[in-house]
């Protein structure tokens, strides 16, 4: 059994097909099928079922593929233990973000980052909770930037900083005329969402009457027609006169148009908010890294 071979069957499970998987492992097909029918012999036991076009994991497969991974990520420890063993400041650090945290925390955190740790640069990506989640466990990035709550096995989160919501409305809105706004006045208005996926569209239907989705339902439009997959966009649509949202306060008033085409308000009485996570693993082997990621998000919050 060899770190390899491990590293096939993780490839075939993830694939499902042996022909990609060997293309994710720069290697034939040939070659990886013969590695792992050479494994399977080796265990004793068929880790896939093979169809035309078609690979399945096994039940026990599902077993020895959860433990390759543990196995290919702590050899991955062993290789950053040895390589930033003298500077863990020094090689880049792999950093995830949600969507909307991402483009809105960068521009300022690049920089930041950048003085405090110049050997160190960012590799960044963007994706949603879930993924980003399945990506650290699985070693592919280092630490993520997520909104709480957020509990994984073998993980540590570290809160980060609060950050308020506010509605974005139409400069030409009636509610202009209003200093602060209620969620009752939002409950009357169409209210434009993130699509399924996006946990801050998850945030803002809890601090939002149910009767918001009854509402639009109502009108004749569905759900559907009012969510988009972006909070670029959403502000784009609100600054057009289709409706109004709620978004976090980073996000709310970052373009040019922002003073002409849309006006943004706080909320009466107790602002809904969410709180800004930092999450890595607890084997991750650079914890200054870490550290001087954590004193750079929040110099870029100040």
């Amino acid at each position: 059994m060899t770190l390899n071979e491990l590293k096939y069957i993780v490839a075939v499970a993830r694939a499902r097909h042996f022909g990609k998987a060997a293309e994710a492992c720069f290697i034939s097909q040939p070659t990886l099928s013969v590695a792992v029918r050479k494994l399977e012999n080796e265990l004793g036991v068929e880790l896939f079922e093979r169809r035309q076009g078609e690979v399945t994991v096994t039940p026990v497969g599902e077993q020895v593929v959860a433990q390759a991974q543990r196995v290919l990520e702590e050899a991955g420890v062993i290789r950053e233990i040895v390589e930033h063993g003298r500077d863990q400041l020094a090689a880049p650090l792999r950093l995830g973000a949600i969507y909307t945290i991402g483009p809105y925390l960068f521009p300022h955190l690049i920089t930041e980052l950048a003085e405090r740790a110049p050997q160190m640069p960012l590799i960044i990506e963007e994706n949603y909770t879930h993924v980003l989640s399945e990506k650290l466990k699985q070693g592919e990035v280092d630490a993520i930037l997520i909104s709480l709550p957020f509990e994984e096995h073998g993980i540590l989160t570290l809160p980060l900083y609060e950050e308020s919501f506010v509605a974005l409305i139409p400069s030409s809105h009636p509610l202009n005329a209003k200093e602060q706004l209620s969620m009752e006045d939002i409950s009357r208005e169409k209210v434009l969402l993130l699509g399924s996926g996006h946990c801050f569209r998850d945030q803002v239907l809890e601090v939002c009457p149910d009767y918001i989705r009854k509402r639009n339902m109502a009108e004749g439009t569905t759900v559907a027609d009012l969510e988009s997959s972006s909070l670029e966009t959403i502000r784009y649509m609100v600054a057009s006169g289709m409706g109004v949202t709620i978004l976090p306060c980073s996000a709310a008033g970052a373009d040019r148009f922002s003073e002409r085409l849309v006006s943004i308000k706080r909320f009466e009485d107790v602002s809904p908010s969410r709180i800004v996570a930092l999450a890595w693993r607890k084997s991750f082997p650079r914890p200054q890294a870490i550290d001087v990621l954590r004193e750079a998000v929040l110099a870029s919050k100040l």
